[in-house]
């Protein structure tokens, strides 16, 4: 690399200020160092990065381009330099966690020994909701919402995708048979979600569609719920594999109308407001989970 990190933000200091003297005086050099480094730059660079008269400083076409690549450069550096500041300075105080209660059981809870080990001075409060909350009227730090995300003023992470899949015990199927095509699935018990309406419209290939909307025997605001009553032999479910991998692995449950089954990555999202105070509490919980997630290969 040509240049180094003091010229970018010595041009870029004299960009924001208006002037070499400004900047020089922001800076704690010289005018004539600070004119030294700008000319030192745009000689290594082979361009002319602004054109300087008595009046003001304007920057040349290739001084924009090079300016918005340069602060970017420069806030890249700075968050790496914060996040190993974080990671000197062991955070501590209470964290509060929201996830609907199959992702708390499936993948949350698995990871807190872990992370209490890692992390001894966070005090986890870990709440469950199956529905959208507010953050601060739940006085929630971290919320993870499933599915696409809507408009928010919330910060928002991705954490991992999830495919859907339709599932029923073997006792089911052998009581019941398996349905041939989605259509057949009108003769079935069928378990599906209270709220919101839109997670019963199962992702298969019909006449409808890519998404075949059912019309449930049995309803619950639960996924867990719901999962429950599927290994009971109560039905068929259409559920994310963070919560039925281990099910399937062990045969307890097993999937059905595979070949209509359409190719769904639900979004999971971990949502929070920007608070500097929280800020070292939050990093660390969400690079911890996105590590260990990403270590697990659940399908």
């Amino acid at each position: 690399m040509k240049t180094t990190l003091d010229e970018m933000q010595a041009f870029v200091r004299v960009v924001d200020t208006g002037s070499i003297t400004a900047a020089a005086d922001q800076l704690g050099q010289t005018v004539s160092a600070l004119s030294r480094a700008l000319a030192r730059l745009e000689e290594k660079l082979e361009v002319t990065l602004m054109r300087r008269t008595t009046r003001r400083l304007e920057l040349t076409e290739e001084g924009q381009v090079f300016l918005a690549q340069t602060r970017k450069i420069i806030s890249a550096v700075e968050e790496a330099e914060e996040q190993m500041e974080i990671r000197r300075k062991l955070p501590a105080g209470l964290l509060r966690v929201n996830a609907a209660s199959p992702f708390m059981l499936h993948v949350l809870v698995p990871l807190v020994r872990g992370f209490r080990q890692r992390y001894p001075d966070i005090e986890l409060e870990l709440n469950t909701n199956d529905q959208i909350i507010d953050l601060l009227e739940h006085r929630t730090d971290i919320a993870i919402r499933i599915g696409a995300l809507g408009d928010s003023s919330l910060h928002a992470r991705p954490l991992m995708t999830n495919r859907l899949r339709i599932l029923a015990s073997p006792g089911y199927v052998r009581e019941m048979g398996e349905p041939k095509s989605p259509g057949g699935l009108l003769s079935h018990r069928l378990l599906g979600f209270s709220r919101p309406e839109s997670l019963n419209a199962w992702p298969l290939r019909s006449a409808q569609g890519d998404r075949f909307i059912i019309a449930p025997q049995v309803l619950a605001s639960s996924g867990e719920t719901l999962r429950q009553l599927a290994l009971a032999g109560e039905g068929i479910v259409c559920l994310a594999d963070f919560m039925t991998s281990e099910d399937r692995k062990k045969g307890n449950l097993v999937q059905v109308l595979e070949g209509d089954t359409v190719e769904v990555l639900q979004p999971v999202n971990a949502v929070y407001y920007r608070n500097t105070a929280l800020a070292s509490r939050i990093s660390c919980f969400l690079d911890y989970v996105s590590e260990q997630v990403g270590k697990q290969k659940i399908n």
